[in-house]
């Protein structure tokens, strides 16, 4: 994938602003399929904002629904010290995944719908405010996750989630981007699903055999608050969270999907909750639909999810709310 544009070239500043290009120079990468925003008023809003900052950044803006990656490796490659990813949930994923472990660090713009990762780290959703905090915040080291080989900032997920998110993409091509229209196709898609999982679970020294529709394991202590799930205190532990829903009728798990969705969900009654810093998910080796940060993608059996602690550096406010995600 080929950025459309160096967006007009790096943002021209007043001499007494310039900064030391090996130390601090910045390339946006701005998908232009991410959330509400149309791509031409957002990119106007970051150039401006890093104009009134006194600093320069290089943007480069992506074609939407544009494979992300080429561009962060290409962003890496040519040695710039802050990559930011402006988007989404899963633009953010896709950039870290590119910058873990390099050294480089990542800022954030959110763009997108939800913006879990960056309200876990009291990132300012407006572009103002989000391009401020790049120039004037903490690097701070971030734990990530992986299932095999693949990384996840908030959750990951097989069964009825990644056909959740397939129905989605279709409802917003139809009526627009909104956390309604998100609602919605959680009802529309599990109406229409089919078979449960059959699998076997290996967590903290535990092996278990489950049928289930859905797998739901996080990496976020905010997310988790937000949809009413426990398991804080695994995440600020270093362990993941992870939910499997009861094997029940097509309209049990309707109304699971509901209490997840309206934050009513509760432990025990709703979901499994196993939690552990390494846990393995084995079957006949199959591949299976997943999705990871919102992204869809298919992964054959068995699989390994893991936390990795300081794999990632992210610009951040000074004093956050929260120490934990």
């Amino acid at each position: 994938m080929k950025p459309i544009a160096d967006a007009d070239g790096p943002m021209q500043l007043a001499p007494s602003h310039q900064f030391r290009a090996e130390q601090e120079d910045i390339c946006v990468l701005l998908n232009g399929g991410s959330g509400k925003y149309d791509t031409e008023a957002a990119a106007g809003e970051i150039r401006a904002a890093f104009a009134a900052s006194g600093r320069e950044a290089k943007l480069r803006v992506l074609d939407k629904g544009s494979d992300i990656l080429p561009a962060a490796r290409a962003a890496l490659e040519d040695g710039f010290a802050t990559i930011v990813a402006a988007g989404g949930d899963g633009t953010i994923s896709a950039v870290a995944s590119v910058l873990r472990g390099s050294g480089v660090t990542m800022g954030v713009i959110p763009l997108g719908t939800f913006n879990y990762f960056a309200r876990s780290l009291d990132i300012p959703l407006e572009i103002p405010a989000a391009v401020a905090l790049l120039t004037q915040g903490t690097a701070r080291p971030v734990r990530v996750a992986t299932i095999n080989d693949r990384l996840f900032l908030n959750n990951a997920s097989l069964g009825a989630y990644p056909a959740i998110l397939k129905t989605r993409e279709d409802v917003y091509r139809k009526w627009g981007r909104s956390r309604l229209a998100a609602y919605w196709s959680v009802l529309v898609a599990l109406v229409t699903l089919r078979k449960p999982l059959h699998l076997t679970i290996e967590a903290a020294g535990q092996k278990s055999e489950r049928r289930t529709p859905l797998i739901f394991a996080v990496n976020n202590a905010f997310q988790l608050e937000q949809l009413g799930l426990q398991g804080r205190e695994d995440i600020a532990a270093g362990r993941l969270a992870m939910f499997i829903a009861p094997d029940t009728s097509r309209w049990g798990m309707l109304r699971n999907a509901v209490l997840l969705a309206l934050g009513l969900a509760e432990k025990d009654q709703n979901f499994d909750l196993v939690a552990a810093e390494r846990i393995t998910i084995t079957d006949s080796g199959r591949s299976y639909d997943i999705a990871c940060d919102g992204e869809r993608g298919k992964m054959r059996a068995p699989y390994t999810l893991q936390a990795i602690e300081d794999e990632l550096t992210v610009i951040a406010p000074h004093a956050r709310k929260d120490d934990l995600r």
